[in-house]
């Protein structure tokens, strides 16, 4: 059909990259230029943007009657990203770009006024789709080292409109190889070039919490650390990272388009690094979940694969806590909206950190607790039942006695020498069930850890007198097989329900208070 141009492109939608054709058409009437297909305001925008990049680069800009349809038409369009491929089906419906057709291509990229093509965010989402469709992606230079980290993606990188059009009017010449040739690309992607945060042997004593650690990284188990302030709770919590095995190609990809989404930095030499996530007390349910009229990730969602850090448990809002039991048990958010419901994936793995009471020295011996056992009890009473059970391992950091900060030649075990052990019992559960025990369903827990009767005999005594909850009995048979795995040994012994048992000090702490 003369004056038609059509011309594929993607929307970002959450995390996912729906198809997207520009239809242009242009017919007798007055010179006007209408997009409809339910643009949002800086898509409508584009108009302007795309008529004098178009004037700019030397092109004729069509004093015709231009209508460009987004189909589908009921799909939300917003940003800048479709600027280019709306220039190019202008281009080709006014003859200006003499191409056949465009039907293996998609084309994103915002244009400035001068023409050139600027980077927008999101571009791994569509990029996976792209390769999905075998199609050739044609995007923002500054893009291209992001979607590079797609295999196997044909990618076009372009850096003004006016070099694009060259390279495109004989298309079957164009040399990928050739293109990206003189792109600066950050150096060949490394797993191993990942720093983790610290090494473990900068901790100073704290054996048992070392030891809680590295149960937590060998088993994937959340984990809460108690003390008073200054024992090196935060300094442990970001030992883990260094402990975890790093991401395969796959969860990388996943981590990377959530990042992508949101439009965080990605650094592609350390994109296999597990991503860890701090936020701080003050921040709202929507933050942590996400949410907006158009859903977006929370910090759940930027911790998939890995670690996300609560400091100060109890000063977040218990509300705020209570949404986090979802994602806790199922690894994945849903969002629901009055136009759309968006799920995000979220399987981080908790760590907390919290005093044991409002002034931070409730049990210890070392300072006097100022706190009434009124105010302790309300202080602990902002982290619900539920919520804890969902915690697989409590440990107290206690404070460091004399003389331990000084103790520097003290041989002390590095993060390189923990990390083995981790591995080594990561790989026993992924041979037994493709899946850390911390995932382990009713049905794994009762094929895989099976008790003596007298060793389940003496884990149901104790979990009656501590007056604990099925949950917690399930979690403690979970990490107890974590432990067994940390020994190689093939089943779960006594000694090992013993010592996944001694962490559950939040349990204790409750019951000195009772």
């Amino acid at each position: 059909m003369q004056n038609l141009a059509i011309v594929n492109s993607r929307a970002v939608i959450g995390i996912r990259a729906p198809r997207v054709t520009v239809e242009t058409h242009l017919s007798n009437g007055l010179p006007a230029l209408n997009i409809v297909g339910l643009p949002e305001a800086a898509v409508r925008e584009s108009k302007d943007r795309v008529r004098s990049a178009l004037i700019n680069t030397c092109f004729e800009f069509p004093a015709r009657r231009i209508t460009i349809n987004l189909a589908p038409a009921d799909l939300p369009k917003e940003g800048g990203r479709f600027d280019l491929p709306i220039a190019i089906s202008i281009l080709v419906a006014s003859k200006q770009l003499p191409i056949d057709t465009l039907k293996n291509y998609e084309f994103i990229g915002e244009l400035a006024l001068s023409g050139k093509i600027r980077p927008v965010k999101g571009i791994l989402p569509q990029a996976i789709a792209a390769k999905d469709q075998n199609k050739i992606l044609v995007l923002p230079e500054e893009n291209y080292a992001e979607a590079k980290l797609v295999k196997g993606l044909k990618l076009i990188p372009a850096q003004h409109l006016l070099n694009l059009c060259k390279q495109l009017r004989d298309l079957k010449s164009l040399n990928f190889d050739t293109i990206v040739a003189n792109i600066p690309l950050t150096e060949s992607l490394n797993r191993e070039n990942s720093e983790p945060l610290g090494d473990l042997s900068d901790v100073k004593g704290q054996l048992l919490a070392k030891r809680a650690l590295e149960i937590a990284a060998a088993g994937g188990h959340n984990l809460l650390f108690i003390g008073p302030p200054g024992t090196g709770k935060t300094m442990l919590a970001t030992r883990l990272t260094g402990l975890l095995p790093t991401m395969n190609d796959k969860e990388a990809l996943q981590v990377s388009a959530i990042a992508s989404v949101v439009g965080k930095a990605i650094d592609v030499n350390n994109w296999h690094q597990r991503p860890f996530r701090s936020p701080h007390h003050t921040s709202s349910a929507v933050a942590l979940i996400g949410g907006g009229s158009q859903p977006r990730p929370g910090e759940v969602s930027l911790s998939h694969q890995g670690i996300l850090f609560l400091d100060e448990l109890p000063e977040y809002d218990r509300k705020v806590l209570e949404v986090l039991r979802e994602p806790l048990e199922s690894g994945i958010v849903t969002i629901s909206r009055a136009a759309r419901q968006e799920s995000f994936p979220a399987a981080f793995q908790l760590i907390a950190a919290m005093n044991p009471c409002p002034c931070g020295h409730f049990g210890s011996h070392k300072k006097v607790c100022r706190c009434t056992p009124d105010q302790i009890r309300r202080y602990l009473g902002k982290l619900s039942a539920p919520f804890l059970d969902r915690i697989d391992i409590h440990i107290e950091v206690p404070p460091l006695e004399r003389g331990e900060l000084r103790q520097s030649n003290v041989p002390s075990e590095s993060t390189a020498q923990v990390k083995k052990r981790v591995l080594m019992a990561r790989q026993l559960q992924s041979k037994r069930s493709d899946r850390t025990n911390a995932k382990l369903s009713n049905q794994q827990l009762d094929k895989f850890c099976q008790l003596q009767e007298s060793d389940a005999d003496f884990l149901e005594s104790t979990v009656e007198k501590l007056g604990l909850s099925a949950r917690t009995y399930h979690r403690i048979i979970k990490v107890a097989r974590t432990i067994a795995d940390l020994d190689q040994q093939p089943s779960i012994q006594k000694k090992h329900l013993a010592e996944a048992i001694t962490f559950r000090q939040f349990d204790r702490l409750l019951n000195q208070l009772s």
